[in-house]
């Protein structure tokens, strides 16, 4: 049998009162109710300052900053956010300068191109994987292609390049697309594109070379925006894995290079907190100057409301 434990005296256990002890959390922290009719503004001013909704007003005020700054605002996102209806708020960032630049992975070329020629995008997967009937549309991968094969003969980027191509063709949903408002405004799109992830790789128009090259044109392009990046925010939007990668290779190359980004934000939004989006977006880069937010919840919720705030803070 093994020994019994000796029992507690309780009455030797040192107490603090509550008035001494230090608390995180105050009734200064506390939301309170919101007056209507109300304003955006006042509804984020009526939320409480703990935890999540701290960190949404301190992104949309750390974004109001830079562009009051005249500092950079970079988003970059993944095909999701074209999905959940995004476009046509992007397109009015871009108009209003408040976001500077895009980049997104090879999903975005997609669904953007499927909404700005057909107004619908999304094909549903299952019902077409059995028979081989998912990612085949033809349209899709041979406009990709193209561009890809033109960025490459005209050393140009591959985001750059499909922009021109999309406008080539009046498209009837051009006020939807995003690399359609991105030419618009005169802000940089680039594309960065994993071989074999995506439909257009299954096309017969696919070409590797042109596609990498493209690709490899507007990292360069990408990097020379972060290197400008120093009191400017950089928002990943829905990429778990391709973007973060890309933005953390361009920190480091442009460090080495002797550029920094003193005073950087980073926003991580997605519907799940991932490893990697959290260590290359929201700690890594801001760990010896700025800061990093990750904001959990729906992109069609989420991101029209930081930027609604960011708006706001613009005007004060």
């Amino acid at each position: 049998m093994p020994p019994k434990p000796p029992e507690l005296d309780l009455s030797k256990l040192r107490l603090v009162p509550l008035s001494g002890r230090h608390s995180k959390v105050g009734l200064s922290d506390f939301g309170h109710p919101l007056e209507q009719p109300a304003t955006l503004r006042a509804f984020g001013e009526s939320l409480p300052n703990i935890l999540g909704s701290k960190d949404l007003k301190e992104a949309a005020r750390a974004i109001a900053k830079a562009r009051d700054a005249d500092r950079p605002v970079m988003l970059a996102m993944g095909g999701h956010a074209v999905k959940v209806g995004l476009g046509p708020i992007i397109n009015d960032l871009l108009k209003k300068g408040i976001l500077t630049s895009l980049s997104g992975n090879g999903s975005v070329m997609v669904h953007d191109t499927e909404v700005a020629l057909m107004g619908a995008t999304s094909e549903d997967v299952p019902a077409g994987l059995d028979e081989g009937a998912f990612g085949v549309t033809d349209e899709t991968g041979a406009i990709i292609n193209e561009a890809a094969r033109r960025a490459a003969s005209e050393g140009r980027g591959l985001g750059e390049s499909l922009a021109d191509l999309l406008f080539s063709k009046n498209p009837p949903n051009a006020r939807a697309s995003v690399f359609l408002g991105a030419r618009a405004a005169g802000a940089p799109f680039t594309v960065h594109v994993a071989l074999g992830t995506d439909v257009f790789h299954i096309h017969p128009s696919a070409n590797g070379a042109a596609m990498g090259e493209a690709s490899m044109a507007d990292f360069r392009r990408f990097a020379g925006i972060v290197a400008t990046l120093s009191g400017g925010v950089f928002i990943n939007l829905g990429s778990a894995v391709i973007m973060p990668e890309v933005f953390l290779k361009a920190v480091s190359l442009t460090r080495n290079l002797g550029f920094r980004q003193d005073g950087l934000t980073t926003v991580n939004m997605d519907f799940v907190r991932q490893y990697r989006p959290r260590v290359n977006v929201v700690e890594r880069p801001t760990q010896s100057s700025g800061k990093g937010y990750d904001l959990t919840g729906h992109h069609e919720i989420m991101f029209p409301l930081l930027m609604g705030l960011a708006l706001e803070y613009l005007r004060t």
